[in-house]
C-alpha cells in the first residue's frame, strides 16, 4: 500500500492534488488544511497517504501531517462515515479545534460542518472521544500567500461546493466573509465563509 509520496506538485485544487513521482502522476484527495500548506505547482512536495481499497475503487488520500492522517483513519471507522465525508470533516475545522470538539462532545460545533448531521456528529463523539490519544492538535498552519483576490474567492467557492454546499449559498457565504473583513487568503477566508453557509 502507498503510505507516503514525495514528488513534484503538478496540480493543486482545494480538494485534490496531482503529484508526479518517477514519471507517474498520483491523484490524491486532500482536506483544506493540507491544501493551505502546499507550495506552488512545480515545487517538490511530500504527503502522508492513506490508500483506500474497495472492490471497485482504489483511492488515495493525502495529508500534510501524520496527525491529520491518523484522525482521518479513525474517522472512517465511525459507522456511516466514508473517506470523502472524513475529508470534509477534516476540512470543516482546524485539526486542534476538531480534536477538542470531539473530546468535549461539542456536537453543535460538529454539525456546522457541511455533510455532518446531528446523528453523525453524535456518533463521531461517542465512537472517537476515547480514541484520540496522540492527537493534541497540529502545528499552526502558515498562511497561504495571497494572490489576486478573485482567484482566492474562486478557490474558496470551489472548496465549499466540493464540501456539498449549494453554489448560491456558497457564493453568498464567500461574499459575506469578504464583507466582514476576512483576510484575502485561502484558509482564513474559507473558515469565515464556512460560518455563513448555514
Amino acid at each position: 500500500m502507498i503510505a507516503w509520496l514525495r514528488g513534484r506538485l503538478l496540480e493543486k485544487h482545494p480538494n485534490q492534488v496531482v503529484i508526479e513521482v518517477g514519471g507517474v502522476g498520483y491523484d490524491l484527495a486532500i482536506p483544506i488544511s493540507t491544501f493551505s500548506l502546499l507550495p506552488d505547482p512545480g515545487a517538490e512536495v511530500a504527503l502522508h497517504v492513506h490508500t483506500h481499497v474497495r472492490e471497485d475503487v482504489l483511492a488515495l488520500f493525502g495529508f500534510h501531517s501524520r496527525e491529520e492522517k491518523a484522525l482521518f483513519e479513525r474517522l472512517i471507522t465511525v459507522s456511516g462515515i466514508g473517506p470523502r465525508l472524513a475529508v470534509s470533516v477534516l476540512s470543516g475545522l482546524p485539526l486542534a479545534e476538531l480534536v477538542a470538539a470531539i473530546r468535549s462532545g461539542a456536537v453543535d460545533q460538529l454539525v456546522r460542518i457541511p455533510g455532518v448531521g446531528r446523528k453523525t456528529a453524535e456518533r463521531i463523539v461517542v465512537e472517537l472521544r476515547d480514541k484520540l490519544e496522540g492527537l493534541a492538535g497540529s502545528e499552526p498552519a502558515r498562511p497561504v500567500a495571497s494572490g489576486a483576490l478573485a482567484p482566492v474567492e474562486q478557490e474558496v467557492l470551489s472548496a465549499l461546493i466540493n464540501l456539498g454546499c449549494a453554489r448560491p449559498a456558497a457564493e453568498k457565504a464567500v461574499l459575506k466573509a469578504k464583507a466582514q473583513g476576512a483576510p484575502a487568503e485561502f484558509e482564513p477566508l474559507f473558515r469565515r465563509a464556512l460560518e455563513f453557509v448555514r
